[in-house]
């Protein structure tokens, strides 16, 4: 996986453009309501969403296994504290944070892995903390393609396997946390060369009770 996103970084930079997700301006909306001043961002890549956080006054901390993807997020996001880590081994010094905000992470895992992952963000979220998470879901019009290696994950690109997920089985990774909100939404990206396209996702919101 590493490798994986060390060579796509390396030939596109910035392959998403500057301007943060859709899903960011939601999340920073709930952030707000429940006064969020400290963030964990797994998987920040080059910082396009960690920036708008951290301009917004927001005390982040971006997780990040490509230095590729940290080299570009360090000279883009100043403000944001950037670690090179895998976000399966997440162990920092016992900080515990008022949210996390994951984009597009957790369908990039396998099933075992997955939940694995969760239940480390669970285990450095404060109680009462927030867990914003994007994910693909079943509407992605990449759904089906590829090998299928486990139920709804297909590898369509080599090395890159992908879940696509349902609403129940969204909810179904969250059961240890009282789930807020779920829904389905379109983010437009820009690929640069390839252009403009719109994703289909599902974000959940969810407490640690």
């Amino acid at each position: 996986m590493e490798e994986y996103w060390n060579e796509r970084f390396k030939k596109g930079g910035k392959i998403w453009g500057e301007k943060p997700s859709n899903s960011a301006f939601i999340a920073f909306n709930f952030f707000k309501d429940y006064h969020v001043k400290t963030l964990l961002v797994p998987g920040a890549g080059y910082g396009r969403n960690t920036r708008f956080f951290s301009q917004h006054d927001i005390e982040v901390t971006g997780i990040e296994i490509s230095q590729k993807a940290l080299n570009i997020a360090r000279l883009f996001d100043s403000k944001t504290h950037f670690v090179r880590g895998d976000v399966l081994n997440m162990v920092y010094d016992n900080e515990k944070y008022d949210a996390i905000y994951c984009f597009n992470v957790l369908h990039l895992l396998l099933k075992n892995d997955r939940y694995r992952f969760l239940n480390k963000c669970y285990e450095l979220l404060k109680v009462g903390g927030i867990a914003f998470f994007i994910v693909f879901s079943e509407k992605e019009k990449s759904y089906g393609k590829g090998r299928e290696i486990e139920p709804q994950t297909f590898e369509s690109k080599p090395g890159r396997p992908v879940h696509y997920f349902s609403k129940q089985d969204l909810l179904n990774h969250f059961t240890d946390m009282s789930v807020i909100k779920t829904e389905l939404i379109e983010d437009k990206e820009d690929h640069g060369e390839l252009g403009r396209h719109i994703h289909s996702l599902r974000y959940i919101i969810a407490l640690k009770a």
